[in-house]
Formats: C-alpha cells, sequence, structure tokens
C-alpha cells in the first residue's frame, strides 16, 4: 500500500507504520479500490453537466450527517455561495439544488424510505436519468465512506 494516506486515512489520522495502517494494507485492493471511486464520482471524465463543485458540496453535505469533521473536512466547502449552502446543510434557494438537498438528506439519514417518488422528483426538478446515476453514484460512495471510517474508528478506539 502506499505511504500517500488517502482519503480514509486522513480522516481517521491513520499514520503509516501504524497497526490500523498494517491492517488495511491486508487488503490493498480495497484501499486503491476507495480512491478509484473516489476520483471517479468527484472527477469524472463525462461530467453530465454536474461539476466537481457541485460533487464536492454534495458529499460534503452528506459525510456531514456523520458527525466526523475530518471526514468532512476531506470535501472542501465551495466558494459559490448556493453551492456552499448545499455543503452547509441549508436547504438551497434554487429549486433544483433544494430538490438534489432534500434527496441527499433522505439517503444519508432515511435511505430505506427512498421510492421511486424521490427520483421522479429529481427528474421534475431537471436532472436526467444520467446525472440521476451520477449523483446515486456519489451519493452512495458518501455514505459507504462514512461507514468504512466509522468500522475503521471502532477498531482505532479499541486499539489505544
Amino acid at each position: 500500500m502506499t505511504a500517500v494516506p488517502d482519503a480514509i486515512d486522513q480522516a481517521l489520522g491513520i499514520a503509516p507504520g501504524s497497526p490500523l495502517h498494517a491492517l488495511r494494507a491486508l487488503r490493498p485492493e480495497f484501499v486503491s479500490g476507495a480512491e478509484a471511486c473516489r476520483a471517479a464520482v468527484l472527477h469524472p471524465e463525462e461530467t453530465l453537466d454536474l461539476s466537481p463543485e457541485l460533487r464536492r458540496a454534495l458529499a460534503r453535505r452528506v459525510v456531514a450527517w456523520a458527525g466526523h469533521d475530518r471526514l468532512t473536512d476531506g470535501y472542501p466547502r465551495p466558494a459559490d455561495p448556493a453551492l456552499a449552502a448545499l455543503a452547509d446543510g441549508e436547504m438551497p434557494e434554487d429549486p433544483a439544488l433544494a430538490a438534489l438537498a432534500r434527496h441527499a438528506d433522505l439517503i444519508a439519514a432515511t435511505p430505506a424510505k427512498a421510492g421511486p417518488e424521490h427520483l421522479s422528483a429529481l427528474q421534475e426538478a431537471g436532472f436526467s436519468v444520467p446525472q440521476i446515476i451520477a449523483l446515486s453514484e456519489l451519493l452512495a460512495f458518501a455514505c459507504y465512506q462514512i461507514r468504512v471510517v466509522h468500522g475503521l474508528g471502532l477498531l482505532k478506539e479499541t486499539r489505544a
């Protein structure tokens, strides 16, 4: 595994050579896979008119639900005021961003309640099916990252 900390190592403060770093090194494909997925959802080759700033803002909004400051800090707050509102958990004034915020909050807080009607609301707000798929991938990755950081954090606590 590379000596350069990935986003999960950074979120947890896992130092190279530490026991938890060595544990993660046992499955390097998971480490590299998570980083590749992060890059793919934040900076895809085909943006589908979903800017990297929008993607980071949405990821920041979702990971903030976990209450893990270092994980949230891994997604810088956008300079654009509308995207900053989205990232900060506020309800944006823009109707399309507000629909996206409501959907992201649903997925972050109560994903089992999500249904086809929620995807239809995104379409009604102007998002295309390919954009909704890309946004769903982003939301899924952010939720995955929360769970990995939480689980590894528990391991880190038990080893301390």
